[in-house]
């Protein structure tokens, strides 16, 4: 299977062509959701296919909130499925006053 064409910004910490897609699967689906455009996700949906990438971010430990609302809506799935979504709830972020 031919490997997508991901912006290489989005790795910018890492060295692009010693990515493992198959070893870093989960890393590179949450970094490209998280920070990819439209072409990048349609690329990595391409790749994983959709079980996969519902998979991985579902697990994640970390999402930005609108990635989890963006998913959410793509995939009809409700954010409570989220772990990430769920790790947020449990432990809120005190505002100071």
């Amino acid at each position: 299977m031919q490997k997508p064409e991901l912006n290489k910004q989005l790795f910018w910490d890492t060295d692009f062509s010693k990515i493992d897609y198959v070893k870093s699967s989960q890393s590179v689906i949450e970094r490209v959701f998280d920070r990819g455009d439209l072409e990048d996700i349609r690329q990595v949906r391409r790749f994983y296919g959709d079980e996969k990438v519902i998979d991985a971010l579902t697990s994640a430990r970390y999402l930005f909130d609108e990635t989890i609302n963006f998913c959410a809506g793509i995939f009809d799935i409700p954010k409570e499925k989220f772990r990430c979504y769920i790790l947020k709830q449990s432990n809120p972020i005190h505002t100071l006053y």
